[in-house]
């Protein structure tokens, strides 16, 4: 008898050899693996901020490590392509920005197809630009600024953090709904430009909130109205452009993707706790903090908005000839 209980359990063993992946085939997602979050900038900005929160809640959540790389370059490309590459096993997330719908469209050369390679799994937060003017320039509202455009064609400049941009592309699509016109002066970054802007050399922007607002605040710049489509629950005293100009909406992300044919099982498992960290009331307060504001989407809204983006951007950058080579 005990020989053939011997038998019995020696033939459990080799038959769960045989399952893919063995025993470890039946753990549950993650388990005791360690889980790589991409930031595909450097350490410190906003980006970077809300991908060490999410690492850290969904680290606490799941009991095991959850470590932040950050690998900026090429636009964010360097970083995505490091998760399109991955394995397709949830051990590699991704933080997903605006330049996964731009790129393709502005990129001469792509080492990823955004639309096979990446699965989105929550949009985490959206954050609206803020149009600013330097102190002096004699506007104090949306409806002032177009007016003062178009008596003045092309004698202001707007900065930017770079050609394709979400800062250069507000102002490119701003220009289209209004009928003005501005010359652009890219910068190699935020920082450098918004410094010109206070300085005078320059005299408009479309900025990232968490950048200038502090200066609107302190009175160094004005601060006319935010891109997003209505006003901004972090910042309720700027007014939406699209109040002035009905449609304009126009702002930048942060969520969380995977490489495409990660099984179902455990993109539905990310999906869910990503939603359940962001609604966190310590989460949304450290991404207000950075003013952030906390959206926790489902996939399929990810995907939807994706769409949009690709869409909208696409033919804006092909209408106006960008090209990176």
């Amino acid at each position: 008898m005990q020989d053939i209980s011997r038998r019995t359990a020696a033939l459990g063993l080799a038959s769960a050899a045989l399952l893919p992946g063995g025993a470890r085939a039946q753990a549950p997602y993650p388990g005791n693996q360690t889980i790589r979050v991409i930031v595909p900038f450097a350490a410190g900005g906003t980006t970077d901020i809300t991908g060490r929160t999410l690492a850290d809640r969904l680290g606490a959540k799941w009991g095991t490590s959850v470590i932040v790389e950050n690998v900026p370059g090429g636009g964010t490309n360097i970083g995505i392509d490091r998760v399109a590459k991955s394995a397709p096993d949830g051990t590699t997330l991704g933080i997903i920005v605006p330049s996964l719908a731009i790129n393709p469209f502005l990129m001469a050369r792509m080492p990823y197809d955004p639309e096979k390679d990446i699965q989105p799994i929550s949009l985490t937060v959206r954050i609206p630009n803020l149009l600013v003017v330097r102190k002096d320039l004699p506007v104090n509202s949306v409806a002032e600024f177009i007016a003062y455009l178009k008596v003045n064609p092309g004698k202001l400049n707007f900065a930017s953090a770079g050609v394709g941009s979400t800062i250069h592309l507000s102002g490119e699509i701003f220009k289209r709904m209004t009928g003005t016109e501005m010359t652009h002066v890219p910068y190699r970054g935020a920082g450098p430009a918004v410094n010109d802007l206070v300085g005078g050399q320059v005299d408009v922007m479309f900025a990232d909130i968490p950048t200038v607002i502090n200066l609107v605040r302190g009175g160094q710049l004005k601060g006319l109205g935010v891109t997003l489509g209505q006003r901004y629950s972090l910042a309720p005293e700027f007014p939406s452009i699209a109040e002035t100009v009905p449609g304009y909406d126009v702002f930048s992300y942060f969520g969380v993707g995977v490489r495409t044919g990660t099984p179902e099982a455990i993109v539905r498992k990310l999906e869910a706790d990503c939603i359940a960290v962001a609604r966190e009331p310590a989460v949304r307060e450290r991404l207000a903090a950075v003013s952030a504001e906390v959206v926790g989407s489902t996939a399929a809204e990810f995907a939807a908005l994706y769409k949009i983006e690709r869409e909208k951007w696409g033919k804006l950058i092909t209408d106006l000839r960008l090209r990176i080579e």
